[in-house]
Formats: structure tokens, sequence, C-alpha cells
């Protein structure tokens, strides 16, 4: 029997559709919450990985005699800046640079906590003798169980 005058959905027609749209949007959002913890911790790996292999590469021309070393030091740079802003290699006219830009921390947005090569490993704070290594400030746990800070 069709009613000329009624027009548009039931109660019931809008409940179900509501319903539905809640058990979907259940579903999708711890898929997306994964998705984006995900991807930070790509980003984390990755920025660790290249300001660390520019700290070996400065280590390695120090060793080396390329890069000048202060009497007593390690041989590792006094500041991330100093991967960025370049060293005068020995015997060249150029500047070698280790980093374009600094890396965010993708964790926190914030700056890297840093360690120098004569600070303890569990150190909270940095010696300032120089940069041996970082490490994310997140007191985070990863996906797998790890926490972000023993990266």
């Amino acid at each position: 029997m069709i009613r000329k005058g009624n027009k548009g959905f039931t109660l019931a027609e809008l409940v179900m559709v509501v319903a539905l749209v809640a058990v979907l949007s259940s579903m999708v959002l711890p898929v997306a919450k994964f998705t984006v913890k995900r991807r930070k911790e790509v980003e984390l790996r990755l920025a660790l990985r290249q300001v660390r292999t520019a700290i070996d590469e400065y280590k390695r021309l120090s060793d080396q005699g390329m890069i000048p070393v202060k009497i007593g030091g390690e041989g590792y740079p006094e500041s991330l800046d100093e991967l960025v802003e370049g060293v005068e290699i020995v015997g060249q006219e150029t500047e070698r640079r280790f980093l374009r830009r600094i890396p965010t921390d993708p964790m926190t947005r914030d700056d890297w906590e840093l360690r120098s090569y004569q600070d303890d490993m569990d150190a909270t704070s940095w010696g300032g003798e120089n940069v041996y290594d970082i490490r994310t400030s997140s007191e985070g746990i990863a996906i797998d169980g790890t926490k972000y800070a023993e990266w």
C-alpha cells in the first residue's frame, strides 16, 4: 500500500543506519590508530638511523685524521648542529656536511635526548662533551612491546 503524503525514512530505518555506521566506525578506529602508530615508528627508526649514520661517518673521518680532534677528544661531534653546518676536512678547502637538517623526533615533536661517549648507558642527562648517540624522550611502548627510548 503506497501512501502519497508520507515521504522519508521511518524511525526504525534511521536507527538501523546509525547502528550500522557505529559498528563500522568501531572497527575502523583501532585500525586507524594502529596505522598512525606504525607510521610514527617507521619515521622514528629512519630518523635514528639517519642521525646515527652521520655520527658514525663523522667518527670514522676523525679516526682517519681527516677531521681535527681536540686534545683528549673522542672524535665525536660536539653537537648535532655540527653535522648540519659541516666541518673542514684536513688538506681540502671544502667542508663536509653529514646531514641536510636534523630530523624531528616523530614521537614527541621535541628535541632528541643526547648521550656523550663519557655518559653512562642509563644516564638521563647529557654530559655535554660530545654527541655519541641520540634517543627519543618518548616514554611510549612500541607495537612490538619495547620502549621507544631503548631504540
